[in-house]
């Protein structure tokens, strides 16, 4: 492994750490202000839609502000589908670099969320494919895209389930 791959797998384990302490202004630091964070829906025939202006999404962030509402929202505790805060712990599994163009690296890794709420445990899994931007000596995030595995749930998805 070379030094750039272990920089990709400790910036990402990093964010999910970020997530699980709860801290959220330095959560958003990692993404780009351009950043487009998306998890897509499942259709009928079981396929990931690929359209998030023209087709359902569970999630949709054309940029940062939407990120950083939510956020806010979440902080202010505005946001019933987030009160009480849930207690999660995030694993970051199988991290794959996809293509290196210099200034961006793409990735793709698994993911597993177990997520404790109102004496009940979740558990949510899938993959994730980022773009990565360096950034002098660290990354910053230009997309997200998430692919939720288990998409039939009994709640409300939200950015720190994932």
């Amino acid at each position: 492994m070379n030094a750039d791959y272990n920089a990709i797998c400790t910036f990402l384990y990093r964010e999910a750490r970020l997530l699980d302490d709860r801290q959220w202004d330095e959560w958003l630091e990692l993404y780009a202000e351009d950043v487009e964070y998306w998890m897509p829906s499942w259709d009928d025939d079981d396929r990931i839609t690929e359209d998030p202006h023209s087709q359902i999404s569970l999630i949709y962030y054309g940029n940062r502000h939407g990120l950083e509402d939510r956020v806010f929202r979440i902080k202010t505790e505005r946001s019933g589908a987030s009160t009480p805060e849930a207690r999660t712990g995030h694993a970051v599994l199988n991290v794959e670099v996809l293509a290196d163009r210099g200034t961006e690296v793409d990735v793709r890794y698994n993911f597993h969320t177990m997520c404790h709420r109102y004496k009940a445990t979740d558990a949510f899994f899938g993959t994730m494919f980022v773009t990565l931007r360096r950034q002098e000596d660290t990354f910053l995030i230009g997309r997200k895209k998430i692919v939720l595995k288990n998409d039939y749930i009994r709640q409300v998805i939200d950015v720190y389930h994932v």
